[in-house]
Formats: structure tokens, sequence, C-alpha cells
């Protein structure tokens, strides 16, 4: 439904300025730019952005499956299962649920959507079992619901791909930023919900995993801010490529121990790519095509240059603003802000700063409001209490991490 309404009101606002220039600055070209747009975006969207994005999905879907099939994601939940246990203390520890949502959140880990979602909307039919109030939602359901909208993933291979699409000279060079961006919104919703809750986080276990990966991370942005940026660039590209590629050969060589048919299990799996590439065009192409008419109305430019004027007043560097469209759709449609992403890309170009933060701030987040249309709805919630805020407190997080980590790494 929020989908429908941002629809409807990119058209509409682009017609309204056009009108308005039309009208009383006597822009007669107006209509015809925004008219012309319209059909080169159209095209864009299939010939230039759909196709090419074919070949990439299928075969890391093909890759992806035969991941499943080795077993990573199991693997996944053995290793975080006890410290998952502690984030809710209303489940039992033998509960379906627990298992369910280490699954879920392994696959999103490993970007598998296609099997991260059935293993969601079970877990939340799992938790309702254990809800004593059906039309609201549990302390253990919206803790479950904020650490999925704060889109934990390892590998953003959606947005990768698009990078390569458009043309990156290393698409792969987000990946640490994105990986970090991500880190932070998760564990700042994590503490944000667990506060709220009540959950006693600060013991061995938790504070062992936690304690851990940070001070890895820390680690690693201590060790790269000593470098120069040309060197820190390339740095996140040869640690991400080489991350990347890990996995890839991890997945092969689980899938041989295992004995998987490797090739017909690949099959099976990039059978998926190109179908999922036609499934995104009709959105892809509505999408685009409202924004172009945003755009070519000059509505973009007015609110980006508004939110530079208010920003540089504070005295902060405003080169960021850019790419914030995409930060403020992205809580309200994936397809909406992944379009803005390309729409940034293509403008600034893929490898510009303006292209790779649109990246950080997409790869940071998730849709936070169809996410809770989705997983709420299919169990009958009514009633969210905190959830929707929780989210959106934690994809600002994920946004003012995402324009830390672009300063940090490509201005």
């Amino acid at each position: 439904m929020a989908l429908n309404y941002i629809w409807v009101a990119f058209f509409l606002i682009a017609f309204l300025i056009a009108l308005f220039k039309l009208i009383f600055l006597g822009d007669t070209e107006i209509f015809k730019i925004i008219v012309e747009g319209l059909f080169d975006s159209s095209k864009t969207a299939v010939m230039d952005i759909a196709l090419p994005l074919a070949g990439v999905m299928t075969f890391f879907l093909g890759l992806l499956n035969i991941g499943e099939k080795a077993g990573a994601i199991n693997f996944l939940a053995r290793i975080i299962g006890p410290f998952f246990n502690k984030l809710f203390p209303e489940v039992p520890k033998d509960h379906p649920a627990n298992g369910q949502m280490i699954m879920n959140f392994s696959a999103n880990m490993l970007g598998l959507d296609n099997a991260a979602t059935p293993f969601g909307l079970k877990a939340m039919q799992s938790l309702q079992e254990l809800n004593p109030e059906k039309e609201t939602a549990s302390n253990a359901q919206i803790m479950f619901l904020v650490l999925h909208t704060s889109g934990l993933t390892i590998v953003p291979l959606g947005i990768m791909a698009q990078r390569a699409i458009l043309g990156a000279q290393d698409p792969s060079d987000i990946f640490i930023p994105c990986l970090i961006g991500t880190y932070v919104a998760t564990v700042f919703s994590m503490f944000l919900v667990a506060l709220k809750q009540r959950i006693n986080l600060f013991n061995g276990l938790v504070m062992g995993w936690l304690g851990g990966i940070t001070a890895f991370l820390a680690l690693a942005l201590w060790y790269l801010s000593s470098l120069p940026k040309e060197e820190i660039e390339q740095v996140s590209k040869v640690v991400g490529n080489v991350i990347l590629f890990v996995i890839i050969v991890a997945f092969l060589l689980g899938a041989m121990r295992k004995k998987v048919d490797i090739f017909d299990t690949f099959i099976e799996g990039a059978k998926g790519g190109f179908e999922t590439s036609v499934r995104i065009i009709p959105y892809l192409v509505g999408m685009l095509v409202a924004i172009s008419a945003l755009r070519n109305s000059g509505a973009m430019a007015y609110m980006v240059d508004g939110m530079k004027y208010v920003i540089g007043m504070a005295g902060i560097n405003t080169d960021f603003t850019d790419a914030l469209p995409v930060a403020l759709m992205r809580p309200l449609s994936g397809s909406a802000s992944r379009a803005l992403m390309i729409d940034a890309m293509k403008e600034f170009g893929p490898d510009s700063f303006v292209g790779r933060l649109s990246c950080i701030f997409q790869g940071a987040a998730d849709t936070t409001f169809y996410i809770v249309a989705l997983y709420f709805g299919s169990v009958g919630i009514k009633k969210t209490r905190y959830a929707i805020v929780a989210g959106l407190i934690a994809d600002a997080a994920g946004v003012i991490a995402g324009i830390a980590l672009g300063y940090f790494f490509f201005h």
C-alpha cells in the first residue's frame, strides 16, 4: 500500500512543479523533457539493467543454492545458537522458533532471500503460538522483526551486481563499508530493543560475541585510518574480493564434502536467476519512470538543495546529501530505494562518492514498513507496539554509520 502512495505522489509532485514552471517561469520545454525522460527510463530499466542483471543473478543464485545444500545455513545456525538464545529469554530453548529464527538470519546473512522469507514467516508463526495476546506483538516478535529490519547481510550481492552492470571499476569496493554499516545498525537495534524489554545483554556470552566482532572491526578501522586514502580504497577492494571468492570456494568444497551433485544443484538454483530478473522488470520500470519524472521536473533537485542549505547552515560538509534520497526511501520501499540507488549511480557515476554512498545506504538497512506488514500481517497482529519506531531508529543508525563510512573510505 505504501508503494502505491509513493508512486502516485511522485507523478503528482512532478506534474505540479512542471505546471508551476510552465505558468510562472515560462518554461515551455519542461513537459517535453519529462515525457522524453519517461521513454528513456523505461528503455533503460529493461535493456540496461534487468536483462544484464539476469546473467549475474543466474550465476549467484546457482552458487547460493550449492551453499544451501552444502549445509552453510545449518553450520551458521550451530555457531550462532547459544548467543541467539540470550536475545529471546521468553522463548524456551528447545522451541522450534529458535531454529527457525536462526535459519532465517543465516539465510539473510548469505543473501538467500528466497530461503529467508519462508523461514522467517514460519518463525513468526511459531512465536505467535507462544504469544498470549494474539493481536498484539510480543517482545520476542518485536526483537525478531527489528533485528530483521536492520538488514544484516554478509555479502550484498544485489548491490554489487548492479554496480557491475553500470560499469563500476570494482563492484565489490563497497563490500566492507556495507558490512560495517549493517553491523552497526544491527547491534544498535539489538541494544535498543533489549533496553526497552529489560533484557540484560551484559553477560559473558553476549559480550564475548559482540566484543570480539566489534574489536575486530575497530582494529581493522584503526589500521585503515593509518593509511593514505588511496591505500584504504585498495585494501577494501582486495579484502572484499578475497572474502567473496573464499565464500565461493568454501561453498564448492563443502558441497564436494557432502557429495552434493554440484552442477545439477547449480542449475536448479540458477533457473531462478532469469525468473527473478524478469519478475522485477515491472517494478523497476514503474519506479524508474516515476523517479525520472520527479527528477526531470526539478523536484529532486529542490529537495536536495533544501537539505544542503539546512546542513550547510550548520557548517557540515554537504557532499553526502545527493545520496540521501536512497536513505529516506529505504524504509518505505526496497524497489523504490533500489531504483534511486541506480539513478544516483547513473547520474553521478558508480565510482563517485555519491554513487558509492547510495550503495552503502541501500545495504545498511531494510524495508521496515514492508517487513512489518509481511511478518505481522501473516499472523494477524494488529497492534505493533514500538516495533516500527524501533525499526526506523535502527535505520537512522545505519544511515549515520553509512555517512561516516562513506567519508572514511571514499571521500
